[in-house]
């Protein structure tokens, strides 16, 4: 292998009809459909059953699979006991991910027929699971997660605040989860399909998705780019702290992609809701920053922002606690990660790479009594 296909990089792993990502004149697409399209005028239900089943619903089959996703939003009693029991302290994906694993001994795959269920039944349940924790955790409130709302972001907003959210929050956090829904053989997806390849279960390689995702070179960069962006509280200061950083050699994250050269597409998509909400707020100082970030990096680097780092003001401006946008990402991702490991299972064969040894050469094996 070749140092430039270190990590995999430039490698083909497989053949999938589901999205395309970074290749010439084509961006990302979803089955075909352009990301900017999808954004503009979907909602995320359509693009979570334009993944799982293929192509976009009819208005009729849209509102049946909204209403199917308010039907399974029910939290089982033995999954809200173990909730309970988890930590205040826990990082919220380690909370998704134990919910996840309990799930599949509660309800567990019996049969592939049930994959669709599945995969529906978990893109509803994660927001409760989170919010039903995290307000046990902070106010020792039991909240009912059982909602007819057909809007995830919706349901997810009015569920964290207790109160109904604005339409603009509402469509924000809805571009969003579009954009997060899906990108390929990703880390976290790659791992969903290596497992599902090995013919274990589907509860299994939705968990292996959400630990590969909760590693911070994957998941977690919008939260890290928060923690920049609210280092300084003018454009002036971002300047000379971002020249400092660069100086001194700091990682700093929301920044250049792998698959991507010249820009991230879904970026200016979620900086344009950003700016939205921040004029709407008469925001003078997260924006101005993040655009001043984002400009001075260009200009030292040539390094564009991705998806992550204009998610964290938008998501900031929506008033969702920084350790909740990598689990919304999660709720997003689900429905790219079902899409895969549905496919992987179509016509499935055992992921199984070969490595190049770089250990020492053959040697004699040398008895114990011998040995220095």
């Amino acid at each position: 292998m070749s140092k430039n296909q270190e990590g995999l990089a430039g490698v083909v792993a497989g053949k999938s009809a589901i999205s395309t990502v970074g290749q010439q004149g084509k961006g990302l697409q979803y089955r075909g459909y352009e990301i900017h399209d999808l954004a503009k005028f979907a909602s995320f239900e359509e693009v979570a059953y334009l993944l799982i089943y293929g192509e976009l619903p009819s208005q009729k089959k849209l509102l049946q699979y909204q209403k199917k996703l308010a039907s399974f939003r029910s939290l089982p009693d033995a999954l809200k006991i173990v909730l309970e029991q988890i930590p205040k302290s826990t990082h919220p994906m380690d909370v998704l991910r134990t919910a996840c694993s309990m799930l599949g001994t509660l309800e567990p795959e019996d049969t592939t027929d049930k994959q669709t269920d599945i995969a529906d039944r978990l893109i509803a349940l994660f927001p409760g699971i989170l919010l039903y924790w995290y307000h046990f955790q902070n106010s020792n409130n039991r909240i009912e997660t059982a909602s007819a709302e057909l809007s995830t972001a919706a349901y997810f907003l009015k569920l964290l605040h207790g109160k109904d959210p604005s339409s603009s929050h509402i469509e924000t956090l809805n571009v969003s989860l579009i954009l997060y829904a899906e990108h390929e053989f990703n880390a976290s997806t790659f791992a969903a399909r290596v497992t599902a390849a090995t013919g274990s279960d589907f509860y299994s390689a939705i968990c292996s998705a959400i630990g590969t995702l909760r590693g911070p070179l994957h998941g977690g960069a919008n939260e890290e780019a928060l923690k920049l962006i609210q280092k300084f509280k003018t454009p002036a200061e971002a300047e000379a702290g971002i020249e400092s950083m660069l100086q001194n050699k700091q990682l700093i994250m929301g920044f250049g992609h792998r698959v991507y050269t010249d820009s991230d597409p879904r970026s200016d998509i979620i900086k344009s809701c950003s700016k939205q909400l921040a004029d709407e707020l008469g925001d003078i100082s997260v924006f101005p920053v993040s655009e001043q970030i984002e400009k001075k990096i260009w200009q030292e680097k040539k390094l564009f922002p991705n998806l992550d780092f204009y998610s964290a003001s938008a998501y900031h401006f929506c008033d969702i606690p920084m350790e909740m946008f990598t689990p919304l990402f999660v709720i997003s991702r689900t429905s790219g990660w079902a899409a895969h490991i549905i496919e992987q299972r179509s016509d499935n064969k055992l992921i199984r790479p070969i490595s190049d040894y770089i250990g020492p050469e053959p040697r004699p094996f040398v008895s114990i009594t011998d040995r220095a």
